[in-house]
């Protein structure tokens, strides 16, 4: 089996380490080559059209959240002037990446200690705003070291807390499991298929 080379581009670190996941459990041959940080998505905006023209020669994987967006069909159209290239995988997650954490509930329930009736059920795209209820779902776990590193320290400016993508990092590698998610999550759904079915086009 040939390995299918692919380059990462994303916002923060925890979009890697999910992005990282997806490609080992697609069970597909990915061999990953450069991992670009965004630390944001007003860069990848920037570079999605040069990342375009890159991909005729080297696939690309991009992931960004939808945010505040209508849908990820405006971001694809807004954001690329050029029809898209096959080898460009742009991937968006509905609004953020944590919605696609949430979405294995069991998992995340047991890695915060909590009930998992505390996470909505059903569609975890729909959740308005994802990273502040895991943060609001931190506040209640009995594991201390965990509500000290997820949750921002009292009178902190802060929106997370110190270790928040450390934990959760973790968390992915450890015990998140795409085919659990993808069932609360069609644009997790989405993203893994397109991973799963991609062959590469090579242009002489």
């Amino acid at each position: 089996m040939t390995d299918i080379p692919i380059n990462l581009v994303f916002e923060d670190v925890l979009s890697e380490a999910v992005l990282k996941q997806m490609l080992k459990q697609s069970q597909r041959p990915f061999s990953v080559g450069q991992c670009l940080n965004q630390r944001g998505y007003g860069k990848i905006k920037k570079i999605i059209s040069g990342l375009n023209y890159a991909a005729k020669g080297m696939p690309y994987l991009v992931l960004t959240d939808l945010d505040n967006a209508e849908c990820p069909l405006v971001i694809i159209s807004e954001w690329l002037t050029q029809p898209k290239h096959p080898n460009l995988l742009f991937r968006i997650a509905v609004k953020e990446v944590e919605a696609w954490l949430l979405a294995h509930r069991s998992a995340f329930a047991e890695f915060l200690g909590i009930s998992v009736d505390l996470i909505p059920p059903g569609d975890a795209d729909r959740i308005p705003d994802p990273k502040q209820l895991l943060i609001n779902l931190a506040k209640k776990s009995k594991k201390r070291n965990l509500r000290d590193a997820i949750v921002p320290a009292p009178n902190s400016t802060a929106k997370i807390g110190k270790d928040y993508n450390g934990q959760l990092i973790e968390f992915v590698n450890q015990s998140w499991q795409v085919a659990s998610a993808q069932t609360n999550s069609p644009s997790l759904e989405r993203a893994m298929n397109a991973l799963i079915n991609f062959q590469p086009t090579w242009e002489n």
